[in-house]
C-alpha cells in the first residue's frame, strides 16, 4: 500500500511560482503512476497532471499545459508539481494520487494524499 503526504502549498501572488512536492511511502511506489488533481471550494476535484511509472510519458489538463511541470524521482519516492505563472484560478487544495494507469480519470487513482492548500492572490 503506497501512502502519500503532499507538501509545498502556500500563497502566491499571481505570476509567481511554487513547487508542490509528494513524498511516497511503501515497495510499490516505482510501479504506480502518479497524478496531481485539484479541487478549488464549492467544484469537482479536476485533473491536473500525471506521470507514468517510468517517468516517460506525461500528461497535463488544458488550462496548465506550459505552465506546469510534473517529474518524479524515484530514487527518493517523490513525485513534484512545478507552477509557473500562476493564476487566480489555480487557486485549490491539491492532491497527489497513485493509479495503475497513467490517466486523467479520477475513478482509477487507488491512493490519495490529504492535500495541501495553494492560493493565488490577484
Amino acid at each position: 500500500q503506497v501512502q502519500l503526504v503532499e507538501s509545498g502549498g502556500g500563497l502566491v501572488q499571481a505570476g509567481g511560482s511554487l513547487r508542490l512536492s509528494c513524498a511516497a511511502s511503501g515497495r510499490t511506489f516505482s510501479n504506480n503512476a502518479l497524478g496531481w488533481f485539484r479541487q478549488a471550494p464549492g467544484t469537482e476535484r479536476e485533473f491536473v497532471a500525471v506521470i507514468s511509472w517510468s517517468g516517460a510519458h506525461t500528461t497535463y489538463a488544458d488550462p496548465v499545459k506550459g505552465r506546469f511541470t510534473i517529474s518524479r524521482d524515484n530514487a527518493k519516492n517523490t513525485v513534484y508539481l512545478q507552477m509557473n505563472s500562476l493564476k487566480p484560478e489555480d487557486t485549490a487544495v491539491y492532491y497527489c494520487a497513485a493509479a495503475p494507469l497513467a490517466v486523467s480519470d479520477r475513478s482509477v487513482y487507488r491512493v490519495w494524499g490529504q492535500g495541501t492548500q495553494v492560493t493565488v492572490s490577484s
